[in-house]
């Protein structure tokens, strides 16, 4: 009898690659023309980062440079969180943070999909912030792997520990 193939529905994201987006938009925020006088200013802070400037589409700005820096280090979008522009003092700030792993309802939410739409025999076990899928079918499997890629999700999946 075949032991069961496996693979995981995760949403990580390499931190290593997220610290070189920041280091890569603080110097395009130092260096950049229209940023000079604005007291614009990207670091991190605990887990999240701070943007600040002295005026409102500056600070978005210097989001949009983030954001830029972050698809060129291949970080996917929907693990961004920011949180909308607030005056605090003189500066306007906003506070972003990365998301990772999938949330028990959206593990929840994927396992009904592949349930419902699926091949027959492919199971799921929800296992901390990830999920796995069993078959005794690679195809199976596969076929898993294209249903969910077509879905439009409101955060990013990545599959692994495929065996």
């Amino acid at each position: 009898m075949a032991a069961d193939s496996s693979f995981d529905i995760v949403c990580k994201v390499d931190a290593q690659e997220v610290q070189n987006a920041l280091n890569m938009a603080a110097k395009e925020v130092r260096t950049r023309f229209d940023f000079k006088g604005t007291d614009a200013e990207i670091r991190a802070s605990g887990d999240a980062f701070e943007l600040s400037a002295n005026g409102e589409e500056r600070v978005k700005a210097i989001l949009d440079v983030f954001k830029t820096m972050l698809v060129r280090r291949k970080i996917d979008l929907l693990t961004v969180d920011a949180s909308p522009p607030k005056l605090s003092g003189k500066l306007w700030r906003i506070t972003v943070s990365i998301a990772e792993g999938i949330t028990q309802e959206n593990a929840k939410r994927i396992g009904r999909l592949i349930r419902d739409e699926g091949p027959k025999g492919v199971r799921t076990q929800i296992q901390g912030d990830e999920l796995r899928v069993f078959s005794k079918k690679r195809d199976d499997l596969q076929a898993v792997q294209a249903l969910i890629r077509a879905q439009d999700y409101d955060f990013a999946v990545q599959f692994a520990n495929y065996r």
